[in-house]
């Protein structure tokens, strides 16, 4: 997929009836620092404007979204512990089927096993753990290793 050719889709609300993902901000890629197109989304219980979490996907492949993931998100802390984060990584999953990706990357740390249960409870399944490359912003931010998770989109 070509950066030139990249286009925003109206994808302002998502829902699947009990969560909703509300747009907050769609981020074109920044090629000098390998960054790849993202729509950031705040997550919400169904119908109301109180954010639970966040989340956000990137669209494309390099080797940033390899080691860093195509979807991130962050649950608070009083809604933990719902299945949110993997029933908005279901619903946000559309985007990159409509963009023409055929599969999607989450990482973590290997020692984070909640969001590791998100990924396979979303349908993930742990490719490999990777060192990360020196170079890499988030090992020079102390990280050494992350979880690699492969969803193959059909």
């Amino acid at each position: 997929m070509g950066i030139g050719m990249f286009e925003f889709k109206n994808f302002d609300l998502l829902t699947d009836g009990e969560i909703d993902l509300i747009i907050e901000d769609k981020t074109p890629s920044n090629e000098e620092k390998g960054y790849v197109p993202a729509y950031k989304y705040k997550i919400t219980l169904h119908n109301s404007k109180d954010s639970i979490g966040d989340i956000d996907i990137r669209i494309g492949y390099n080797e940033n979204t390899y080691y860093g993931g195509h979807i991130g998100y962050s649950i608070e802390k009083s809604y933990r512990g719902n299945n949110y984060a993997s029933k908005a990584c279901k619903i946000i999953k559309q985007i990159a089927i409509v963009h023409g990706m055929d599969r999607l990357i989450i990482t973590c740390n290997p020692d984070n096993f909640p969001s590791r249960r998100t990924c396979e409870k979303a349908g993930l399944k742990l490719k490999e753990i990777v060192d990360l490359p020196p170079h890499n912003e988030m090992y020079q931010n102390g990280e050494t290793q992350k979880c690699i998770y492969e969803w193959i989109l059909k």
